[in-house]
């Protein structure tokens, strides 16, 4: 069909993808085609075959795991995939069916660590990606299930990796199954590879370390299936190497090695040289491989040979014999004639050979130029050409080289082999591939030949495996067509077969090559179809291999397949001196078939055949002259037979390239590898059957899509059936199975083509509704939003309208008052003009209106003045004439009045007028007279002050009078000095004239210097400038210089916190892997003395158990110094128990380095633990404790006087007491009811309990006294003279202890009085301080003042606070002290009061008469203490530890019930002073712990028990230890508690070690919980049903995703993690330990997830990223539900987080590039590359990563320091600490249960 994508050949690219561009039609010979390039091409049909070209697999097919998955199987498909997987992935391996090709990408890849070998160890070969380790696991997995011995057989071309697949194969072996011994025989396995290395490989063309040999290993196994042996067969060593190399080319490595290394002191007898020096190793010209140290290389070797038990003798000799060839080749020849050659005299090669050799140098030089012939009546000497003496010194070389090969590979199989019998083996076949070269001779005849032998095996395995698969499902069975090359094996090894008639040719005396050929073209020529003769040549032919036509040159196969060697060079050889050469040639005599070559020849070395032939008589010698090529088949034979009697595994390792480029692909090389080595076949013979297989479910949940709603019915199988025969209509393109459905080739592709299309087009459906749903939601929203405008819009608009009217108003308005201003300031405007004019004009006129009126006014003044003038003329004279008339008038009238006035006064009533006129004239006059007088009084003043005003006047008359005269003093001198003045100044002239003259050179100067400064001051402000500039640069560098090393500083200081952090825990880390070591040493010593114990006693029914158990099983048992020491009485009762000196010395050495491991750790958490301010409290708190005086013990001892005879006393009353209840009493009183039998049974118990309390403190007294037995009291030194030693001892021990006391209390004093002398002379020092302060403080100003003193009295207050303080602390230790000492004597004494009181007679007692009294018992004060015998302990360990069932008893018991019980134990032994009682409790406890462990280590709930209860235990120690540090959240009668006698600081670090060892114990359990189910529910089950389909799968079947019964989920890991969970809490664990080991379980969560997505390509998708998101996020929520955010467990899946997150992000742009990076801060580069090269779409939706945007993550990532390493370290265990957490509960409250079984204990 049209766009149908196809593949076409190309001379160039082997194959091109093109694309149909019309649809073919029946009958068109030409198609239309569209290549990837962008050109159009027509592709004619061939017209004969008219076979259309391949069709192209989906792209969601292309990049599979396992070629057979491909629905369109053929050639182009396969090579297309190989180069997706090689080029874009960088994935090397992928499965072609049973078949793994490997392809050598000549780069060093990190896919083969020890992460790695652990991820394929136990896993399924289809769940994780193709690897050879998955290869060897399921060989391994089919030898230990099958109990059938297993194959794997590498082959491909030179330099292909086959030697690297096969060391890997079994580096993998010897990790997984371990050695049965402590022989480490997996290190000599993998150890015989340097030495194989180094006399078998050699560099070619085409390869540096080429294998120029086949070698076939098997790999012993014992019936656990642990590694026990080895051996070795090797096939056709190419001998002519030794002697010829070609260009460019080189001889064995160990040639070169020997030469590197011939300066070595041990190496100069050998006198070696340069390479270059010898024939056999400078004719490749290239004496030096790039990047390989030859003189490290003979250092590797040497180590290998040693390591195999090759003794440095053998060694040395190994190597003179290799010298002795190198000596050998420069032996040079003469030639005498042409018959005849000689070697010179005393030639120096040949004579150092016969040195090195230990021969005769004569009758070595004789036999190298003559051959011995032997007729049947005489022998001839004949000499040789030289010609023939160089190969026949040639073919010696060879021989000796292959003799030493063979007896290498013997030592080798010897120091491998085991005495242990052989219950399976692995056989390790590393071979050549098939061969052709330009010129191909015999050796490419033996390695073809060979190699059609494998194929034939091959097809008939996997011919085998279909027919099986067919049977195993019940379908019909059609014999598949597929090529068979037994032909061409009939061809070469039939009777009169090609190497039947070399065989015979060789026999022939004047056989040729020629008359071989011959034979050959008359014997197969035209008869046989896969035989051809050349054209042009008449000494070649051509065999049709399976791979390819391959045409063989005749020349030198008679002479390669004689292996001609004289007789005569191997006789001096053998009659050697040098021991070691006579042992190269014993097996001539012995061997079945010879081991030597001709020269250019490779000989087949066999050992140890499956089925040995049996000898004859007689048959020796003719077996002796059996040829290569009979050798060679006999020994492929047996290779055959081997083979078929194993299970085969198939690697084919493929050449990418010629040039050893890396990552680089060249197709045409590829596919003539692929042809070569079977690959294509094995596809061939897939596709003619039903190649595509699928179960009903997988097939279900794939194409669900394609099914109806009632098409699916419960039963699966018959849905599946109902479906296919509607979608496929031809019933031959598939079959039903039992269990799977089979397909021709093509119908997958069909199938997903038509779920393509549906999704396709529900997609487009789902697509159209969205795009509607959206386009309507959009419409919506802009309906929404264009109603929304459109009414803000219309609100806009009508506010703008309205505004429109209110500007519109406003404008009305405005112009109404604008026109209105406008008119009237027009109107202003001619009004003030109007105005100015008529003021103008008015003006004008009046101006002249007033010009007229002043001219008329001036003219009325002059008209008034002379009017006035006429009229006072006129008036003058009219008033001069009437005054005169008048004076004469008067004058005549007052002479009349004269005369009347003259009469009248004469009369009386004149006179009296007169006086009435004079009144009032007086009257006015006195009143004159009085304001005279008033002004006249007033008149003094204004004299006195006009006085004053006149003598101011006077005086300032005065005084500017006298200044004017001193002024015309002044101005006279000044007159005399102006005359002075002017005779300076006419000199000050001619001193200015000079002055100015100077001024102005002056100033010319000046201008000169004030330019030269200007120009100096430019200058300097530039360099200035410059400066500035360059200070602040370097301010501105120098600041961020110092803000470059702050922040360098503080990241410095965070890095070295964190290494600090980081450093802590990798030391404890190391400190606790080193206890797991040591407890795995300890368990492997008890393991080896059980089995002593069992061969001594032997025992039946011993049950093998499985290897990897027995590897990997870890059991704890340790043992301290300490319980060395104290487990000794135990000992020699059990001499079984006693353990070796070994292992006593391996501890100490343990110990010593635990404790400098501690000291290391001490100094590095010094900034981070509070340690040492404990130690320094715990050291003072001992100083301070008191000694033990020697009065004290005396008076000890006298106590313990006073106490045996109290207690013989209580012992004759009890007595007295049961006599007087036998004998004397009346049966009714005795009887066990009465009154009286009740008080004296009452006191009887009382008694008792008495001397129990009597004999604890005498045990006290007696510990006491053997501490003190250095103690010993001196002679009496009294004054009597009784002669005794100690009179009165009582009397002389209370004087001592008196004297002691009064001493004591002397010396209190004299240091009381000595500290008040002290505290008097600080008083005085603190007084003189004070006053001198006070003396500074008066000298300040007052503000100062105030402020110093208020600083010096907080001084002074802080110190006296700090000195209060520090009183305080010590008074407090010291009240507690006393408290001790003073409960401890009134005890003593109070039991001293006692004893006296008691001191009665017994008669007493007995006389008095008994009465009933009823005596009222105290209720007992417990003091947190059990007592126990000693003889009761090993039943108390039993029934509290050995006995004890978490599920059972311990269920209902408080959390940590046995620690609190075994505490209080030990509490009571420390109360008694019983310190072996003390050390055999704690010893018997842990012992008891690691035996339970040992014996229940497996379950879970046991181990997590004993874990809580040992920290428990372990808390107590520290809580109750008396230290400071410990006690801060005790309560006081928690304190009273503590431990008074004994520190058991050493013992807390032994339980500390033992806890560690518990909890990896517990790790271990759990991990073995967890692991089968995370990879099933984390990865493969689909919690979101329907997320991720099931993409197509090859013969490689992986598990399941689908969940079926017995398939854990994701809510079974959830239901695990819980289960654990309310373990731990039922069982008291502490919070912080469950926080750190439920962070360890997601830790194994997380790492275990992440490593099977790095190694699985099919999970590695879109859908399943978003799987995994959905588990972590059930996961997070499970840790909120249990409150352990906090615990650190999520950021232990931050990895698995961020790889699920790039599966899912965007991975196109350089924007998602960096996005990437920024995000997977917690996965290495490496691991980023993988996720992103394993990324496969599961749908045709998705895209895949490009190479580029590869190589971009690459390059930003360069930079980023991280670890290479690909796979997390799921086997990691976190450094576990254990908090101290003290416990509220109080001792003497706890009660003992019944069920526990410890009745024998009591409270105390």
């Amino acid at each position: 069909n049209k766009f149908a994508r196809v593949w076409i050949p190309d001379p160039e690219e082997v194959w091109k993808s093109a694309e149909l561009l019309k649809d073919y039609k029946p009958g068109d010979k030409v198609l239309l085609l569209h290549l990837e390039e962008g050109k159009d091409l027509e592709y004619r049909l061939d017209p004969k075959t008219k076979e259309l070209p391949h069709l192209r697999n989906p792209d969601i097919l292309v990049g599979e795991n396992d070629l057979t998955a491909l629905s369109y199987l053929h050639e182009p498909a396969v090579l297309h995939n190989l180069r997706v997987r090689f080029i874009d992935s960088k994935l090397i391996y992928t499965y072609c069916g049973i078949v793994l090709v490997a392809i050598n990408p000549y780069e060093q890849l990190p896919i083969y660590g020890e992460d790695i070998i652990n991820a394929y160890s136990g896993q399924n070969m289809g769940d994780m990606d193709p690897h050879i380790f998955a290869v060897a696991e399921e060989a391994y997995k089919q030898m230990a299930r099958d109990e059938r011995n297993q194959s794997i057989i590498v082959s491909g071309e030179s330099g292909a990796g086959k030697t690297v697949s096969a060391k890997y194969a079994m580096r993998y072996f010897a990790t997984v199954s371990g050695s049965a011994s402590e022989a480490n025989v997996e290190e000599k396995v993998l150890a015989s590879n340097p030495i194989m290395e180094s006399i078998g490989n050699a560099k070619t063309t085409r390869n540096d370390n080429s294998s120029r040999f086949g070698k076939y290993i098997e790999i012993g196994f014992d019936k656990r299936y642990r590694i026990i042996g080895a051996n070795m067969r090797t096939y056709l060593l190419e001998k002519s190497r030794v002697v010829f190399q070609a260009e460019e080319e080189r001889n064995y490595h160990i040639f070169y090695q020997l030469c590197a290394s011939a300066k070595l002191p041990e190496f100069k007898m050998l006198r070696l040289g340069n390479a270059n020096n010898f024939h056999y190793t400078k004719q490749g010209g290239s004496p030096v491989i790039e990047g390989v140290d030859d003189t490290k290389e003979m250092a590797h070797t040497r180590q290998a040979c040693t390591l195999l038990g090759i003794s440095e003798s053998y060694q040395m000799g190994i190597f003179r014999i290799l010298a002795g060839i190198l000596h050998l080749g420069n032996v040079a020849f003469t030639s005498r004639d042409s018959d005849s050659c000689a070697i010179p005299p005393k030639h120096e090669p040949l004579s150092i050979f016969s040195d090195l050799m230990g021969v005769d140098y004569e009758e070595m030089c004789h036999w190298l130029c003559h051959r011995k012939l032997a007729t049947a009546t005489e022998t001839y000497i004949k000499p040789i050409s030289k010609l023939q003496a160089t190969n026949a010194r040639d073919a010696l070389a060879k021989h000796i080289y292959a003799k030493l090969f063979s007896w290498i590979v013997d030592h080798v199989n010897q120091a491998l082999h085991s005495a242990v019998k052989q219950h399976s083996f692995i056989g390790v076949l590393d071979i050549y591939g098939f061969e052709t070269f330009e010129i191909n001779s015999f050796e490419q005849f033996c390695i073809n030949y060979a190699n059609e032998k494998l194929q034939q095996q091959f097809n008939m395995h996997v011919f085998k495996l279909e027919q099986e698969e067919y049977m195993k499902e019940q379908i019909p069975w059609t014999l598949i067509d597929f090529y068979d090359n037994q032909p061409c094996i009939n061809l070469i090894e039939s009777k009169l077969g090609i190497l039947d008639l070399l065989d015979e040719e060789c026999k022939m005396p004047k056989g040729t090559d020629d008359t071989w050929a011959q034979k050959l073209y008359n014997t197969h020529l035209n008869k046989c179809a896969l035989f051809e003769k050349p054209r042009l040549s008449n000494k070649a032919f051509i065999i049709q291999h399976f791979a390819d036509k391959v045409e063989y040159q005749c020349e030198g196969f008679l002479e390669k397949n004689k292996d001609t060697v004289f007789e005569e060079q191997i006789k001096v050889l053998k009659s050697s001196k040098f021991k070691m050469l006579p042992e190269l040639f014993q097996d001539d005599e012995k061997a079945i078939s010879p081991t030597s070559a001709t020269s250019s020849g490779r000989t087949p070395l066999t050992r140890t055949p499956v089925k040995p032939t049996k000898g004859r008589p007689g048959q020796t010698a003719k077996e002796h002259k059996k040829t290569v090529g009979h050798q060679f088949r006999n020994s492929l034979h047996l290779l055959m037979e081997t083979l078929n009697a194993t299970t085969p595994h198939y690697v084919r390792c493929i050449k990418p390239n010629d040039f050893k480029f890396p990552f680089t692909f060249d197709e045409k090389r590829a596919v003539q590898q692929l042809r070569a080595c079977g690959v294509l076949e094995t596809i061939r013979i897939s596709a003619a059957g039903f190649p595509s297989r699928w179960t009903y479910q997988e097939f279900f949940s794939r194409y669900r899509v394609l099914m109806k709603q009632k098409d699916v019915l419960s039963d699966r199988k018959q849905t599946c059936k109902n479906v296919l025969e509607k979608l496929i209509l031809d019933k031959d393109k598939y079959q039903f199975g039992k269990t799977k459905i089979f397909f021709r080739a093509g119908q997958v592709a069909y199938l997903e083509k038509l779920r393509a299309d549906k999704l396709r087009a529900a997609c487009i459906r789902i697509q159209k509704t969205i795009r509607g749903w959206l386009l309507r939601k959009k419409y919506l929203r802009v309906r929404k939003a264009a109603i929304v405008v459109q009414r803000y819009v219309r609100g806009y608009q009508a506010r703008c309208y309205a505004k429109f009217l209110r500007r519109t108003k406003a404008a009305t308005i405005i112009q109404k008052f604008w026109r209105m201003y406008i008119v009237r300031k027009r109107y202003k405007i001619r009004q003030s003009a109007t105005i100015v004019l008529q003021s103008y004009l008015r003006g004008y006129l009046a101006r002249n209106r007033y010009r007229k009126m002043l001219r008329e006014h001036k003219a009325v003044i002059i008209q008034k003045w002379v009017r006035g003038w006429l009229a006072r003329t006129h008036y003058k004279r009219s008033t001069h004439a009437i005054i005169y008339l008048q004076c004469c008038f008067r004058r005549m009238m007052a002479k009349r009045e004269l005369k009347k006035l003259k009469i009248e006064a004469r009369s009386v009533e004149r006179y009296k007028k007169l006086h009435i006129g004079m009144e009032n004239k007086i009257m006015q006059l006195q009143r004159k007279v009085d304001e005279h007088n008033k002004d006249y009084k007033q008149m003094p003043e204004k004299l006195t002050n006009l006085e004053g005003i006149y003598i101011y006047e006077t005086e300032k008359l005065r005084s500017d009078l006298e200044r004017l005269q001193l002024s015309e003093e002044e101005a006279k001198i000044a007159t005399g000095r102006v005359l002075s003045l002017q005779e300076e100044i006419a000199k000050l002239r001619k001193d200015l004239e000079q002055t100015q003259s100077e001024k102005k050179s002056i100033e010319e100067r000046a201008d000169r210097y004030k330019q030269e400064t200007e120009q100096l001051v430019s200058n300097l402000k530039e360099e200035n400038t410059l400066l500035k500039q360059e200070k602040e640069a370097l301010n501105h560098l120098i600041v961020e210089q110092a803000k470059e090393m702050t922040e360098t500083m503080e990241k410095k200081l965070v890095e070295e916190t964190k290494q600090l952090e980081l450093d802590l825990n990798d030391e404890r880390l190391r400190y606790q892997n080193l206890l797991n070591e040591f407890s795995r040493l300890e368990e492997r010593y008890d393991d080896l003395k059980e089995e002593m114990t069992l061969m001594n006693v032997p025992k039946p029914g011993h049950k093998r158990t499985d290897s990897t158990h027995s590897s990997n099983e870890s059991e704890y048992t340790f043992s301290s110094e300490i319980a060395e020491t104290e487990d000794m009485p135990l000992r020699t009762e059990e001499p079984s128990e006693k353990k070796v000196p070994l292992d006593m010395s391996l501890f100490l050495k343990l110990q010593k380095r635990v404790t400098e491991l501690e000291q290391e750790k001490q100094v590095m958490q010094d900034e981070l633990d509070r340690k040492e301010e404990q130690v320094l409290r715990s050291k003072a708190k001992e100083e301070e404790r008191p000694q033990i005086r020697g009065a004290e013990l005396e008076y000890e001892s006298l106590k313990r006087q006073e106490l045996e005879s109290e207690n013989k006393k209580l012992k004759n009353e009890l007595n007295e007491l049961r006599k007087a209840l036998s004998e004397k009493s009346a049966p009714e009183v005795t009887a066990p009811g009465a009154p009286a039998y009740r008080v004296l049974m009452e006191q009887l118990t009382s008694v008792s309990e008495e001397l129990d309390v009597r004999k604890e403190e005498v045990l006290i007294l007696r510990s006491q006294l053997v501490i003190a037995q250095t103690v010993k009291i001196p002679h009496c030194s009294c004054p009597c003279e009784l002669g005794c030693h100690r009179p009165f001892p009582p009397l002389w021990l209370l004087l001592r202890l008196l004297e002691s006391q009064l001493q004591s209390q002397k010396r209190s004093h004299e240091n009381e009085a000595e500290a008040l002398r002290g505290e008097i002379q600080s008083l005085k020092e603190e007084n003189n301080r004070q006053q001198q302060l006070l003396a500074q403080n008066l000298q300040l100003p007052p503000e100062a003042r105030i402020e110093a003193s208020l600083q010096h009295e907080i001084t002074r207050l802080t110190n006296e606070n700090l000195d209060l303080m520090e009183q305080l602390e010590k008074q407090d230790k010291t009240v507690r002290k006393l408290k001790k000492q003073l409960k401890v004597f009134a005890k003593k004494i109070g039991e001293l009061e006692v004893g006296q009181m008691e001191n009665i007679s017994p008669g007493q007692i007995i006389d008095e008469p008994i009465r009933p009294v009823n005596i009222p018992r105290k209720e007992k004060d417990f003091q947190g203490m059990l007592e126990y015998k000693k003889e009761d302990e090993q039943k108390l360990v039993k029934n509290l530890i050995l006995e004890l069932k978490p599920r059972g008893v311990a269920v209902n018991l408080i959390p940590g019930l046995p620690a609190y019980i075994l505490f209080m134990c030990v509490r009571h032994a420390d109360y008694l002073n019983d310190d072996q009682k003390v050390r055999s409790l704690l010893t018997s406890t842990i012992n008891s712990i690691k035996k339970v462990l040992k014996k229940r280590g497996d379950d879970f709930e046991t181990v997590s028990f004993w874990l809580s209860n040992t920290c428990r235990f372990l808390h107590c120690l520290k809580q109750y230890s008396g230290e400071e540090g410990f006690m801060k959240h005790n309560t006081s009668r928690q304190n009273e508690h503590c431990l008074t006698n004994f520190d058991l600081a050493e013992y807390r670090q032994v339980l500390s070690d033992l806890a560690i060892q518990i909890y990896q114990q517990l790790v271990r359990v759990l991990e073995n919980i967890l692991q089968p189910m995370i990879v099933s529910g984390m990865l493969e089950h689909e919690t979101i049903q329907g997320v991720s389909g099931v993409k197509p799968t090859g013969l490689r079947k992986r598990t399941s995703s689908i969940a079926d019964e017995g398939t854990y989920t994701l809510d079974s890991i959830l239901r695990q993690l819980n289960s654990f969970h309310s373990v731990m809490c039922q069982h008291g664990m502490d919070p912080e330990l469950i926080k750190q080991v439920v962070k360890q379980m997601f830790y194994i969560v997380g790492a275990v997830t992440l490593n099977n997505l790095l190694l699985r390509k099919d999970m590695c998708s879109w859908s399943k990223g978003m799987q995994i998101r959905y588990n972590v996020s059930q996961l997070e929520e499970w840790l909120r539900d249990k409150n352990l955010m906090n615990s650190g467990a999520k950021e232990t899946l931050e990895p698995l987080i961020q790889a699920a997150q790039l599966l899912q992000v965007k991975k196109k742009t350089d924007d998602d590039a960096e996005a990437i990076c920024s995000m997977c801060s917690a996965l290495t580069t490496a691991q980023i590359v993988k996720v992103l090269n394993l990324y496969t779409p599961v749908n045709e939706f998705e895209e895949r990563v490009s190479v580029s945007f590869i190589r971009t993550i690459q390059m930003r990532l360069r930079d980023r320091k991280d670890s290479p390493q690909l796979l997390m370290d799921a086997k990691h265990i976190f450094p576990v600490t254990f908090p101290f957490n003290p416990s509220s509960l109080a001792l003497e409250t706890i009660q003992i249960p019944a069920s526990l079984g410890l009745g024998f204990i009591s409270r105390v």
